[in-house]
């Protein structure tokens, strides 16, 4: 063996054997490692089977025993002064109920506090390691608050909705389905609704908000109408900041809703108790229509999935209502809300701010207009695959129609006139305000597109925004110079503009005064002449 014990260890063993003791009992009262007791056991046994105990002599009718476990365990002959006299232990009391008692039941007051005022087990573990000089461990606390909470579950009241007030909508797993040369596990979208729980299932790749809103209208379109209210998980497509009390609801399954006449209704964040329906409903699905299968693309999937609707699942005799669910149906579905004449119109919502050079906002890699005031400012803009809604506070300031991706909207009606055409309408925009200036300006222009061609229009872009700071006339006056130099340049332009202007101040300023106390007058230039008084 590979733990020899001593003699006195063995005898004992042996005594514990010979009372029927199990293993585990004997580890519990010794500390000697089951597997060494196991072992010690099989000696004894087979000392047993040859009726001779161990280190002990036989009886004088040497005969063998018929039963072993009658046969009485004899310890070995020592001298008087080293008898070791053998007790067997009593039999140790019974685990407490769920095991060995945990550090944390002598904190149990502590800790039942803690949790009423809603700390989770990482803050109650913390406070307890700093407050209480706790020595255990964190899943010791873990584990001790799990049973506090298995021991006093939360109940929940059942609420029966009346017919066409309540649906419920949830997501699960599909079965594995070819995708890409390999088999993936769709989502399940399921719709029930509360009263009749009559259900419609459908897969789907994607959870996105046209995919989700689109799995809505198809379940309402099977049912033949709406309800009144509709309860939700909080994923994002529905939800995009979950509360308890003010959810703040995705703006495309907002508008969804008000468009089919519903009103969303968020649960609690991890309270699947709150749709327990369309919980049973998807665990009823998994199991009972696609546990085991494969499908070859989403569309058998589907089309499985609706026969067997058909066939099994609305024609069942449900477990709580002890009726036929097709039966239920029937008398909920003219209570239900008519549908909407058209469909909803799926846009995508998102924020831009409107470009401060040409009034511009970019969506989807299109360029689109913006009336100029808005220049600078976050808008709204809601668009598909067809048009594009701008807002702004709430207000519509654009609707047009989409265009290609890198292409600009040639609706250009809200830009001013300057602003909204083309290259050569800028042209003829620049030669019109030239002759508007003088026909000295507009000989410079005709002669600089003459000799530079497109290069030249920045020029006579140039001279036009002079007039924001010298007169018509000045202007006039420096082209008439430039050409007669020969320097048709803005920059010679505009330095003989300035000095024209300059020059007129200074003779502004000169003034030729008849009386002054340095200037004689002409009576006394008179006599001074002529020699008289």
């Amino acid at each position: 063996m590979s733990n020899r014990l001593k003699m006195v260890q063995k005898e004992l063993l042996f005594a514990l054997f010979s009372q029927n003791w199990s293993i585990r009992k004997i580890n519990s009262a010794t500390g000697i490692h089951r597997k060494t007791i196991t072992n010690y056991r099989a000696e004894w046994l087979r000392l047993q089977d040859e009726a001779v105990p161990p280190e002990t002599p036989l009886s004088a009718s040497n005969s063998l025993p018929t039963q072993r476990q009658n046969v009485p365990l004899r310890h070995p002959q020592l001298p008087t002064d080293q008898v070791v006299h053998f007790q067997v232990p009593p039999e140790p009391p019974p685990n407490p109920p769920g095991g060995c008692k945990s550090k944390a039941t002598g904190f149990h007051d502590v800790i039942q506090k803690k949790l009423n005022a809603g700390q989770n087990a990482k803050s109650i573990f913390q406070d307890l390691v700093t407050e209480r000089d706790y020595r255990g461990s964190y899943d010791s606390i873990k584990r001790y608050i799990r049973k506090l909470k298995n021991k006093h579950p939360k109940l929940y009241a059942r609420i029966e909705m009346p017919p066409g007030d309540e649906a419920q909508v949830d997501f699960g797993l599909g079965a594995p389905t070819l995708k890409n040369g390999r088999y993936c596990r769709p989502w399940l979208f399921v719709m029930t609704l509360s009263n009749s729980r009559k259900s419609y299932q459908e897969v789907v790749w994607k959870q996105d908000v046209e995919t989700f809103l689109r799995c809505h209208e198809h379940a309402f379109a099977y049912f033949g109408g709406s309800t009144k209210v509709v309860k939700i998980d909080n994923l994002k497509s529905g939800v995009l900041k979950a509360h308890l009390y003010e959810p703040e609801l995705n703006p495309n399954y907002l508008a969804f809703a008000q468009h089919y006449g519903f009103a969303p209704l968020p649960c609690r964040v991890a309270t699947p108790q709150h749709k327990g329906k369309v919980e049973s409903d998807i665990n009823y699905v998994q199991d009972n229509a696609l546990k085991g299968k494969t499908f070859d693309s989403l569309d058998e999937q589907n089309a499985y999935l609706r026969t067997w609707n058909r066939t099994w699942a609305s024609t069942r005799i449900h477990g709580t209502t002890k009726r036929q669910v097709n039966l239920m149906f029937e008398e909920e579905k003219p209570l239900l809300q008519p549908l909407p004449k058209e469909s909803y119109a799926f846009f995508k919502i998102g924020t831009r701010k409107v470009n401060v050079l040409d009034s511009h906002i970019e969506v989807a890699g299109a360029y689109y207009p913006i009336p100029p005031q808005y220049m600078g400012r976050q808008v709204t803009v809601h668009f598909n695959t067809q048009w594009v809604k701008v807002f702004y506070n709430n207000k519509q300031i654009q609707f047009l129609s989409a265009v290609a991706k890198g292409r600009f909207h040639p609706d250009k009606s809200c830009l001013p006139e300057h602003k909204s055409g083309s290259q050569a309408q800028y042209i003829q925009y620049l030669f019109d305000r030239c002759a508007d200036i003088g026909p000295a300006v507009l000989k410079w222009a005709e002669r600089v597109q003459d000799e530079r061609k497109e290069r030249g229009y920045r020029s006579i872009q140039g001279i036009v925004t002079l007039t924001k700071k010298y007169p018509d006339a000045t202007l006039n006056h420096a082209c008439q110079q430039s050409m007669e130099k020969d320097a048709l340049s803005y920059h010679v332009v505009k330095e003989l503009a300035e000095a024209f202007r300059i020059q007129k101040e200074i003779q502004k300023e000169i003034q030729f005064s008849q009386e002054s106390d340095i200037i004689r007058s002409p009576l006394e230039y008179h006599k001074l002449v002529t020699g008289g008084e």
